[in-house]
This record gives structure tokens, C-alpha cells and sequence, in this order.
């Protein structure tokens, strides 16, 4: 005897109406389809744990048939009061594990149903009833094109396979795939060949843009360099750099400004001013470059040890400054 694959049909008792539509779909589908087909309510007729008995079902099923309705979205959507459609809502929270456990099997294998009467906005969220197939049943006929579709869905086999035979010769001529583009964290990507005392790779804010992977240039009383620089080895992998630049948003001296440049193999490319909340953004072109130096600083900052302690004596302003290079990216 051949195999039948099993189904499992799960929908909620939204009014007398209605279960006896699922009722005569699943009577459909076992007469004319040759499914397997298990319903609560051909196995009512004794006392039964319902959960266990759906929770068995679910599990043991080769595709599950969801039937939309108002009630089912609610309830497996789990927009219901907790103490109403209880055997709904258990169905829901299975078939959400089973999506979230293997969202590409359980797509393939939960298969909303619209039947006659219904809508496809009755088709729960969680099962995205416009981006993903549904099956819209107008007549519980063989012929339906909703339950045409349902089949293949169950077969496995498309309306148009691909042709068993290979393909011809590319007309084109030689091909070669373009390469994939990737755009890689600068501070992730690679180690700096040189950085300044004071350069820290950090997270920053600046405008209000919270940058998790940072390059920034913040001096304590005076600065071990006046200009905080980093230098990275390209390889002559990279095809752009991209970084935002500007002060730093929790910057204590609110007035500053600041300059950043960036420097291809020693050559300077154009460069940057920046006021608090008023940044810039760097967009290079780094193609079959080796060496990327990056440079931000002060115009005002003092930069002699000496001279910055006695300027801290007097109550006078160093100059320090609180600036940073915002996610600086490369792309290959």
C-alpha cells in the first residue's frame, strides 16, 4: 500500500459554521487528495488530553495545514486572553518554536490555508501571510488552482521543473562572476601598525550616533603627541574607506574644532573640519593602496609637556582634544 504523507490540521472553533467548513475540507482531502488527515474532531470519542493529543499531532505530522480565521490569528498570535481558545494558543506557541527552531524547514512544512469565506489577513503574523505562499481554496475541488498548489506544496514537485538536461554554452562567451562586495569594521578587520599615546580604539557618539567600533583622540591634562595618528597596512586588499569624523559628544570643551586628514601611501587626500554636532564623512577611494595613515587633531593644542603644566598653573586651557573617527569601515 502506498505511502500517504500525514497532516495535521490546526485551526480554532471560531463558530459552528466554520468547524464544519474545516470538517468538510479534511473529509475533501482524505477522499479525493489521499492524505492522511487528523482532525480533533474525528478523534473525539472518548476522553482526551487535548494538548497531549495536538502536541503528538504537531510533532508527528509531515506538514501541518494552518486555517486562517479571525479567532486562529488572534490566538496563535497570541493576542488572546490567556483563559479563552486555549487549544489554539497551545497549537500557536508549538508551531512559533517550531518556525524559530528551523524557520526554513517549518516554512516549507506549515502551509496556511484560506478557505471559502475567508481572508488572507486572517492568516496569523507569524506565518508573514504576504511574503511567503499561502493557499487560497475557493471550491474543495481537485481542480481548484489553491488545491492544485497545496499538492505540489506536499509533493515537493513545481508546476514548471527546470529541464533535466544542462545547460547550453553561455551565448555570452567567457564569464566571470563579478566579485562580492563586503564592507568590513576597520578596527575589527586589522591592527594598527602604529598609533599615537593617546589613540584608543573605542566606542564614540558623536552627533548623536552611537559608534560601537571607534577610533578616538582624547588627551588627560596635556597630550603625548599633538596629533593623534594611526597608521594601518591595506595590503592592497581594500577597494574604499568610509568613517564618519567630528567631536565628541560628551566632549567638555563644547567649542572646539577639530581637523582630520587621511594619507594614502604619504599622499594627503582632502581634509576635514568639524565642530560639535556638525561632522563629516570620509568616503575614499583605497584601491591598490598599502598604506592608510589617519590623522585628527586640535589646531590649538598646546603640545609641549612643559609648557601645558604651567598653563594648567595658571588655570588655563590646553587645548585638548575630543575627537573620534566613527565606525571607520573598509570594502572590499
Amino acid at each position: 500500500m502506498p505511502t500517504r504523507p500525514r497532516v495535521f490540521v490546526s485551526y480554532s472553533h471560531d463558530d459552528e459554521d466554520h468547524k464544519t467548513l474545516v470538517r468538510r475540507f479534511a473529509e475533501f482531502l482524505h477522499r479525493h487528495i489521499g492524505l492522511e488527515v487528523h482532525l480533533d474532531q474525528w478523534a473525539d470519542g472518548a476522553r482526551v488530553d487535548w494538548s497531549r493529543w495536538a502536541l503528538r499531532q504537531l510533532k508527528a505530522a509531515d506538514y501541518t495545514l494552518a486555517i486562517a480565521s479571525p479567532m486562529y490569528r488572534r490566538r496563535t498570535d497570541g493576542e488572546e486572553s490567556p483563559h479563552v481558545g486555549r487549544g489554539a494558543q497551545f497549537e500557536g506557541a508549538v508551531l512559533r518554536d517550531q518556525v524559530t527552531a528551523d524557520i526554513d524547514e517549518y516554512t516549507a512544512r506549515i502551509l496556511p490555508i484560506v478557505l471559502p469565506g475567508r481572508a488572507i489577513d486572517e492568516i496569523p503574523q507569524f506565518l508573514n501571510p504576504y511574503s511567503t505562499t499561502r493557499f487560497v481554496v475557493r471550491q474543495f475541488q481537485v481542480g481548484d488552482s489553491g488545491v492544485q498548489s497545496l499538492v505540489r506544496a506536499i509533493a515537493r514537485r513545481p508546476e514548471h521543473p527546470r529541464p533535466d538536461e544542462d545547460p547550453a554554452v553561455f551565448a555570452g562567451g567567457g564569464y566571470t562572476p563579478a566579485p562580492r562586495r563586503r564592507k568590513l569594521l576597520l578596527t575589527t578587520e586589522l591592527t594598527p601598525v602604529s598609533k599615537g599615546p593617546d589613540v584608543r580604539l573605542a566606542a564614540a557618539s558623536i552627533d548623536g550616533t552611537h559608534h560601537g567600533h571607534s577610533i578616538t583622540y582624547r588627551c588627560s591634562m596635556f597630550c603625548g603627541e599633538p596629533r593623534g595618528v594611526v597608521e594601518y597596512d591595506l595590503g592592497r586588499k581594500y577597494r574604499k574607506f568610509e568613517s564618519a569624523a567630528g567631536v565628541l559628544d560628551d566632549a567638555a570643551d563644547a567649542g572646539q574644532t577639530g581637523h582630520f586628514e587621511v594619507f594614502l601611501d604619504g599622499v594627503p587626500q582632502p581634509s576635514v573640519t568639524v565642530r560639535l554636532g556638525a561632522p563629516a564623512q570620509f568616503d575614499v577611494d583605497v584601491s591598490e593602496v598599502l598604506r592608510l595613515r589617519l590623522v585628527a587633531y586640535r589646531p590649538d593644542t598646546i603640545g609641549s609637556p612643559l609648557l601645558a603644566g604651567a598653563r594648567i598653573a595658571g588655570g588655563l586651557s590646553n587645548g585638548l582634544p575630543e575627537l573620534g573617527w566613527g565606525n571607520p569601515s573598509l570594502s572590499t
